[in-house]
């Protein structure tokens, strides 16, 4: 055989051999390194973010986590400052949605969660002396001191509770609702149950204070807060244009969803003041099974093995 004619083909062939084993590098803008993603001050997006986040990191991408109220948050998403939100609680947020869909400023890339429920609850205690409906509250206002605890100024769910006092519906025409953050109104809670005062104020699950209080959804509320007590579905968007992007990633968003179980646990690590990155490594060293589905095709950001990686990181 021409000798020159060997060597290429031993040349050709170890490039082939090479080549089959190689890892597929992600077709990644460099812009993709950086996800900048937002919180609205719920401990069950700071659990969820705070997973995206080992992941992502393991994966040699930069999660930028921004605390932004939900209307700051989705106006950030519309002028291209957000790329990520785990957070779009449907069908409370449907206004926000529409409104980013009309402007073509978001894709739904996932349910990441589902069985989620919110609205108003009540301690048990107030649902044994006959709390247990929207309609009841006006019987006993004086022991509620006329007031209805929500979260953050500018969060759906207290914009709802608004339209209801302003409306006159159920007789809560004289009442007030007090904005706070979701930690101020669980003290609230505590207090009141220490005292074992009345108090109404908004409750969901996932939470760990549906492990910490007794606690009763009240029935009723459907036209604020939708029906099966406010039953909701969790949706991660993107914003426009951003998953074609960075299509690695993105398939990372779109197989990462969570249960219940799983953010009641991690959201009570967090209130109990663990590091959330770490309440968030340590559970998925407990759980390694579910990376498995979430990783499934997903490579680094320099494009290797995306299951690997993140298994060598967490030390499995």
């Amino acid at each position: 055989m021409n000798r020159n004619l060997a060597v290429g083909s031993f040349a050709l062939g170890l490039f082939l051999s090479l080549a089959g084993t190689a890892p597929v590098h992600a077709a990644e803008d460099e812009a993709c390194k950086v996800i900048r993603m937002s919180d609205p001050g719920w401990t069950d997006i700071t659990a969820t973010n705070a997973v995206a986040s080992v992941l992502l990191e393991a994966l040699g991408y930069e999660p930028d986590i921004k605390t932004l109220s939900v209307p700051i948050g989705y106006e950030s998403m519309k002028s291209g400052e957000i790329d990520v939100f785990l957070g779009n609680w449907m069908p409370a947020q449907s206004a926000f949605l529409e409104d980013l869909k009309k402007a073509d400023a978001v894709e739904i890339v996932n349910r990441n969660l589902e069985g989620a429920k919110f609205t108003l609850a009540v301690p048990s205690y107030v649902a044994d002396a006959g709390i247990k409906d929207f309609s009841d509250l006006q019987k006993r206002g004086e022991e509620f001191e006329h007031l209805i605890y929500g979260i953050e100024a500018g969060a759906p769910a207290n914009a709802s509770i608004e339209k209801m006092i302003a409306a006159n519906d159920f007789g809560l025409g004289d009442w007030e609702l007090v904005e706070s953050s979701e930690q101020a109104m669980l003290s609230q809670v505590d207090r009141a149950e220490a005292k074992k005062a009345f108090i109404v104020f908004l409750a969901w699950a996932p939470h760990p204070m549906n492990n910490r209080f007794e606690i009763t959804y009240l029935s009723g509320g459907d036209t604020y807060f939708g029906p099966n007590y406010g039953g909701a579905e969790v949706y991660t968007l993107a914003r426009s244009g951003w998953t074609k992007m960075c299509p690695n990633a993105a398939a990372l968003f779109k197989k990462l969803s969570f249960d219940i179980a799983m953010e009641n646990t991690l959201m009570g690590k967090i209130l109990e003041g663990e590091d959330p990155k770490e309440a968030a490594a340590a559970w998925l060293n407990e759980h390694p099974q579910m990376l498995d589905k979430w990783l499934a095709g997903v490579t680094t950001f320099d494009g290797r093995p995306g299951l690997e990686s993140v298994k060598a990181t967490l030390g499995l």
